[in-house]
């Protein structure tokens, strides 16, 4: 594809990105993110679109078309230094304690109305004897009283943090870093205050089931697989639950990733209008963390900065300080700092290791989506091959389309960024939502239930913490384990 046809296809996405920009600037939802000559294919789920229709990758090559240059400010490449920018690691948090439940005073038609939830609750992927229904009901056999009270009172406070914020205990939760809000946004007591004021327990308690389409699609199956094919019915509830482990509210426009499925979904409204294929990081220590995210900025063009465990470990940095002209002609920018440290920056271009573009999604974990040269490895089946981060196919497209959209590019500002062979940053003046998820069955980009292969081993934890009583639930937010940020994360 020439560099007119990238110019042609920018205009089509820009066309499609035109629907929707007038009522985004009035926060109102997005009507459609596709070239105008492509639309959503209707989906196997009748509430939603789940097949996206895949628009012509953006292939840039050599010679850039003729564009005006961007209106938007040029950020240089970073200077070499001793080692890659530091990444700020936020101050531990304060030890977990349990969390208070409160107590309030309940009627007898409400504490009926909550056991009769209790009992069914087992359709959510929940376990009824986790909610005491034989203390509650041998407390309504008592009438009216504190212990009513103490025992309704702590059966709804479990059973709506279950459903709000997941039963699965953060030991069983592995590599799970992403914060969900909904406990902050959705506090307890004032969903108890909602639900007893209201006289609506149940209506307040199937509020909080979350609202996506894939746990509509595994609540379906689990309603349909019989009551001895345990093994089926654990994977489904485990998958539930993962669902309960997000914000309830992911966004207007988002990106999702599920590690497994090697696949990640640019969606607006919950409907897919764009899928990338990926390559993930590989079992073991580098395997890609749960994480939940915002895209702060677009690199076109980036450099990187080669780790040391290859600049000495592999005695690049000694070759190529040694023959310049082998630098230059490799696309390797070499300092050589006063204490005799050897800095190797990867100047942009093709060969890149980062490819031609990268989203920029500040973490702890130095994990996020780029760009790579290794084009074939997205026609493997099975692409656990980075160090952790998520490499993405048609990254050019996506960076063009965030950009686009999070910076209010024109298409020949995103033009100019990915043909300029120039380091580019673009800042978001909007930022996104980014989740990197791992859901061992769900729905796939087609619509279609399917189980992924656990690449992790991450669902046995989960399964015996619920073939175990259930916890306590404390003030911890996130996976106790330590945080890896690999010298090399590709």
């Amino acid at each position: 594809m020439h560099g007119s046809s990238v110019s042609r296809w920018a205009v089509a996405l820009a066309a499609g990105i035109a629907v929707i920009a007038p009522a985004a600037a009035k926060d109102r939802a997005p009507q459609n993110l596709l070239p105008t000559q492509a639309s959503p294919a209707p989906s196997a789920t009748p509430s939603t679109s789940r097949t996206p229709t895949i628009p012509p990758a953006p292939v840039v090559e050599s010679t850039p078309p003729t564009v005006e240059p961007s209106a938007q400010p040029t950020t240089p490449a970073p200077a070499a230094s001793p080692s890659a920018p530091a990444v700020a690691v936020p101050t531990p948090p304060p030890a977990p304690v349990p969390v208070v439940e409160p107590v309030m005073h309940w009627g007898l038609a409400d504490a009926k109305a909550l056991l009769a939830v209790v009992q069914k609750i087992d359709r959510e992927g929940l376990i009824a004897v986790d909610y005491q229904p034989d203390a509650l009901a041998q407390a309504l056999a008592g009438g009216e009283g504190p212990t009513l009270d103490d025992v309704a009172s702590h059966s709804f406070a479990w059973l709506a943090e279950d459903l709000r914020d997941g039963r699965t205990p953060m030991d069983a939760r592995v590599q799970w870093f992403a914060v969900d809000p909904d406990p902050d946004q959705m506090p307890t007591e004032g969903l108890m205050t909602k639900a007893i004021e209201t006289h609506d327990i149940a209506g307040v308690l199937a509020g909080l089931a979350p609202r996506y389409p894939d746990y509509a699609a595994l609540k379906a199956a689990l309603a349909a697989t019989p009551k001895a094919d345990t093994k089926a019915r654990d994977t489904i509830r485990i998958n539930m639950d993962r669902w309960r482990w997000l914000p309830r509210e992911l966004g207007q426009i988002y990106l999702i990733t599920n590690v497994p499925e090697y696949q990640l979904r640019l969606t607006v409204n919950d409907r897919i209008v764009r899928t990338y294929r990926t390559v993930v990081g590989k079992p073991g220590k580098t395997a890609t963390p749960q994480l939940a995210e915002k895209v702060e900025g677009v690199v076109f063009n980036p450099t990187w900065t080669v780790p040391q465990s290859i600049v000495v470990g592999e005695g690049l940095g000694a070759r190529l300080a040694a023959s310049p002209a082998a630098a230059l002609r490799e696309g390797y920018k070499v300092t050589k700092m006063a204490d005799g440290t050897i800095i190797v920056v990867q100047q942009p271009g093709p060969k890149n290791s980062l490819g031609q573009l990268k989203i920029d999604m500040p973490n702890p974990h130095a994990i996020y989506l780029h760009d790579t040269p290794a084009k074939a490895l997205f026609d493997a089946p099975v692409r656990a091959f980075s160090h952790g981060c998520i490499r993405t196919d048609r990254a050019l497209e996506l960076g063009m389309t965030m950009a686009m959209l999070g910076a209010d590019l024109t298409q020949e500002q995103a033009v100019q960024n990915a043909v300029s062979g120039k380091y580019t940053r673009v800042t978001m003046t909007k930022t996104f939502p980014v989740y990197i998820t791992y859901v061992t069955m769900g729905q796939d980009i087609t619509g279609k239930l399917t189980k992924f292969t656990d690449i992790y081993g991450r669902d046995a934890p989960v399964i015996a913490s619920f073939a175990a009583p259930r916890q306590l639930k404390t003030t911890q937010r996130t996976s106790k384990e330590a945080i890896i940020k690999l010298d090399n994360p590709l």
